[in-house]
Parts: structure tokens; sequence; C-alpha cells
């Protein structure tokens, strides 16, 4: 019987997707953003909410759903009713880094229509202040010495963070033990409490702890040095050939949007990234606005899978296949 209606439905959708696309948006938008609030994403899905509200001309409000790496609350997105009503802002960990290490509820690209980037950023490799180390070698070498006793923090097993960190592992040898958290800022409070040795930390997150002088910034995780951080050498630069990990923040809709609502949901991105002031608001928490097209994005999604998956395979991290 359920199936019977799911097929009679079906035409009564497909004719239906014409004038939501026309009339959307017509009622309050949800920004679900799948870590707790105060990182780097739940700053860029608030800053976005704020100006879309005011281009698209009706309230957008964030929503957070933390677990999981961000899976949680993109598995909610990716099972959502596709009218117009909720968007992911997702990150890099549970979109192109997660299928290599684990089986996910949805699939990225099936079930999530890439709308557009909002943001990229680097990560910082941190210390906390009271460790006896000056740099990223001195950290290495007391993991060698000491295996498993250096504890790291990330946003939650499977996210950028904390394949970030098993990537090094592997290149230079040495073993940490991890400390999941649901969001990089709860990790960044639990390096300035000293719960935590290290982390690789969103630069949003870094900024102030280096700043305060809580924390040390020993190496970024991008090809080029941070802008905000000029003086702090790359893990390339340090001798970790090939390691290049750009974080970034995007819209996502539930895969059977109507296209014109994706398109047109990514157009105004393009023009958000486009205003100096949404410019300067990035900039301040160590994100670097950007906007692309749903094809270009989908592209990009595809390639890093890809990516990722041959990494962590030659790693020896990938999940069987």
């Amino acid at each position: 019987m359920l199936k019977r209606r799911a097929v009679l439905a079906a035409p009564l959708l497909g004719l239906a997707a014409p004038a939501l696309a026309q009339a959307w948006p017509d009622r309050t938008i949800r920004f679900l953003v799948p870590f707790a609030p105060g990182g780097n994403t739940d700053l860029v899905g608030r800053l976005s909410a704020q100006w879309m509200t005011q281009a698209l001309g009706v309230s957008v409000v964030v929503e957070n759903r933390g677990g999981a790496g961000g899976i949680v609350g993109s598995d909610a997105v990716a099972k959502a009713a596709p009218d117009g009503s909720m968007f992911l802002v997702g990150s890099i960990g549970s979109i192109s880094v997660a299928p290599a290490l684990e089986r996910l509820p949805y699939d990225p690209l099936v079930d999530l229509a890439p709308v557009s980037l909002l943001s990229t950023n680097a990560l910082v490799l941190l210390a906390r202040r009271a460790l006896p180390f000056a740099s990223t070698q001195d950290v290495v070498a007391a993991a060698k010495a000491d295996p498993e006793k250096l504890t790291y923090g990330s946003s939650g097993i499977g996210g950028l963070m904390h394949v970030s960190m098993l990537v090094l592992e592997v290149l230079a040898e040495a073993k940490f033990t991890h400390v999941p958290f649901r969001s990089g800022s709860q990790a960044a409070q639990s390096l300035t409490s000293g719960d935590i040795d290290l982390m690789f930390a969103n630069m949003s997150d870094a900024l102030p702890l280096v700043q305060g002088g809580v924390a040390r910034a020993f190496a970024v995780s991008t090809a080029q040095r941070s802008a905000q951080m000029p003086d702090v050498p790359t893990m390339q630069e340090l001798g970790y050939a090939g390691f290049n990990v750009v974080s970034w923040n995007a819209l996502f809709a539930p895969g059977a949007t109507p296209r014109p609502v994706v398109e047109k949901l990514s157009e105004t991105a393009r023009r958000m990234v486009a205003d100096p002031e949404v410019q300067r608001r990035m900039a301040g928490f160590g994100s670097v606005a950007a906007a692309n097209t749903p094809a270009e994005f989908a592209a990009q999604i595809r390639a890093e899978t890809a990516m990722w998956g041959d990494i962590l395979k030659r790693a020896g991290l990938a999940r069987p296949a």
C-alpha cells in the first residue's frame, strides 16, 4: 500500500516542483549547522543567514544539530522534505572525507544537492602553551618517544580536524590519542583549559588562542602560508610532502529539491561573497569568502572524495570496501 501511494504521489510532486520553484522563497528558511554553536561553520552559517534574510526577503534562521563530526546534521537534511525550507551549512568532513572512513546513512552526491561554497580556511596545528615544545618537530619527537601520551581534540570522528591528525600520524610515524568533541570550538576550549594537548584548529578558533597567548601555532595545513598567520610554516615546508588540507563551509539542499530553487540560492550566495562587508567579517574569524555554481561544486566534491579515498587508503586508514 505504501509503495502504491508513493507511485501515485510521484507525478503530483513533479507537477508541484515548478510551482514551488516559482514561488520560492515564501516561508521561513532553516540553515542547519551540523555542529554545536560557536565554531567556524556556525559563524559562517549565522553570517550567511543574516545576509540572506535581507537578500531573500524571508527569515533565515540557524539550527544547530551536532554529532558524529557533522554526519548527524547532514543526514537530517539529506532526509528532509525537498520543499526549499531547509538547507545544510555543511563542511568537507561529512561530505568528502567521511565516505572513505565509514558507511554513511546518506550518499553525499545523491541525497544532498550542492548549492555553493561559502568560505574556505586553513587549519592550524596548535599546542597548549604549557607544553615544552617550540615546533612541530618537537611534538612529533615527543609522540615517538611516548606513543599515545599526547592527546588531540577534533570536531568529531571522521571530520577534517580528525583525519588531518591521522595523516600526520602516518607521515610522521607517530601516535597520538584522539579526543572527539561536538564542535571545533569545544575542542579549542578544552585546549585552553589544558584538558587536551594538541589540535588541528580552524583558523577562526586558532587566531584568538594564539593572540591571547594560550596556545602556540606550529604549522598550517594548506600548501601556501595563511595571510592571517604569515609567519607560521606550512606542513609541506616542514617536510610532509603532499600535506595540503583546505577546510570549507558550503550550502547543500535535500537531493530532490527543484533545480531552480538550488540555482537561485546559489546565485544569492555568489552575490553574498562579493559583498566587501561579508569578506571583511569572514576574514575577521579566519575565513575567506568563496562561492561557485552547483555544477562546479559537484565536480569539486567528486574530485575531493576520490582524492581523500586514495590518501586514506594509501595511509591504511580507509574502511574496507
